[in-house]
């Protein structure tokens, strides 16, 4: 499969909004995780909020759209020169032949919480209005983004938990290489929502402070929201330094709903494919961004398959700790930090973790380590043993 050039990124986080404040928190190791009210939430936890979200307002043309996820990608979008970026990707190629991949897990759900809580109490009706298919139906975000920018190609959304912002940029190489379009936009949104909370409490997986990845002491996540936004193209003519994805592996280990396997068979599996895909053996792999997300099974069975397949002197670390777990989004928001750590040469030290655990191998990095990057590797695993795990390469002179 060829490479796949990254052209144009964005993301959007509990971190800032586009990439400046993104970089300047990895330099700080800085996180955006905080202990706020949110909603009617009645949780011990901590969430990695983008404020902006509350007060921003659709385009008008674009307001059936309305719900949080959608705000959020607007946002998004409108960060760091991504729309002009794909305005001259439609001016070079055409409407019909850039494609929208996105991953998300709950869409706009919050939607219809909101409008379930307002419900006549006497007949059950609704009182307030939801247009589901615009806004909870999970494609809603892939129609939001098609329409934000008159876009004729195809479209369409993954939902693998929090493997889905990663997925697409498979399904991106493959549709390009099959010659049905020429370029991409690809990444995730996921926002905050009560069936999440609620929903990762119950299974007891929510920290009641900032997640600490890979700490002795971990005791679960943050669960954050962000937006990510890549324009992908042909990695044709290349100059040195531009970011190109040069491999991509998927796997389904299928273990168990909400477990990994507890010896990383499915995510080794991944690695290995992306790999091959990139032509490169394990020590070629200058840092890893784990999914790393501070539950205590989770962080032990991705360590058992990066040692495994890497060895115990790779850099690696998990930027959850910055940002939250952005669960659909987390893919894409951890590929472009990728990408920016290749650009700026910074392996990014993880936030919040004090005391590595000790039955843990891998190389994790308490700090910052800035030295030059050439290949990285990122991970994201979601529920059900859906696992990918993808390789960013920096043209060489």
């Amino acid at each position: 499969m060829p490479a796949l050039h990254l052209a144009a990124y964005t993301m959007t986080s509990a971190l800032g909004a586009g990439l400046t404040p993104t970089l300047q928190a990895l330099r700080d190791q800085r996180s955006g995780v905080r202990a706020r009210r949110w909603e009617t939430v009645d949780l011990d936890t901590c969430i990695g909020e983008v404020p902006e979200v509350d007060a921003l307002m659709l385009r008008p043309d674009l307001a059936p759209y309305d719900c949080r996820n959608n705000r959020l990608a607007q946002l998004g979008l409108e960060q760091d020169g991504f729309v002009a970026a794909v305005q001259a990707a439609m001016a070079r190629y055409g409407a019909q032949r850039i494609g929208v991949f996105l991953g998300t897990s709950t869409s706009g759900i919050l939607s219809s919480e909101l409008a379930y809580r307002e419900r006549d109490p006497a007949t059950g009706d609704f009182t307030q209005p939801l247009d589901y298919r615009r806004t909870h139906n999970s494609y809603s975000v892939a129609d939001f983004v098609r329409s934000y920018f008159g876009l004729q190609g195809p479209a369409f959304v993954v939902s693998t938990a929090c493997s889905s912002s990663a997925k697409v940029f498979g399904n991106a190489q493959r549709m390009m290489d099959s010659g049905l379009i020429d370029a991409a936009i690809v990444g995730g949104v996921d926002s905050l929502c009560l069936t999440t909370l609620y929903g990762f409490n119950s299974l007891q997986l929510v920290s009641r402070q900032p997640c600490r990845p890979y700490d002795a002491q971990r005791d679960g996540i943050s669960i954050g929201e962000a937006a990510a936004f890549v324009l992908v193209e042909r990695a044709d003519g290349l100059a040195a330094g531009e970011i190109v994805m040069s491999g991509i592996g998927e796997s389904s280990d299928a273990h168990h709903m909400s477990s990994p396997h507890p010896e990383g068979l499915g995510a080794r599996v991944a690695m290995r494919q992306a790999l091959d895909m990139a032509g490169l053996q394990p020590a070629q792999i200058d840092y890893i961004n784990l999914h790393g997300t501070a539950t205590p099974s989770n962080d032990a069975a991705e360590d058992q398959g990066v040692t495994a397949l890497f060895g115990t002197d790779t850099p690696c670390s998990s930027t959850k700790g910055h940002t939250g777990h952005t669960l659909g989004a987390a893919g894409g928001i951890e590929a472009i930090i990728c990408a920016l750590a290749l650009k700026h040469n910074l392996a990014p030290g993880g936030c919040g973790t004090e005391t590595i655990d000790p039955k843990l191998q891998a190389r994790y990095l308490l700090n910052n380590l800035e030295q030059p990057l050439q290949h990285v590797l990122s991970n994201s695993f979601g529920f059900g043993g859906s696992n990918c795990s993808m390789i960013l390469s920096k043209v060489a002179a």
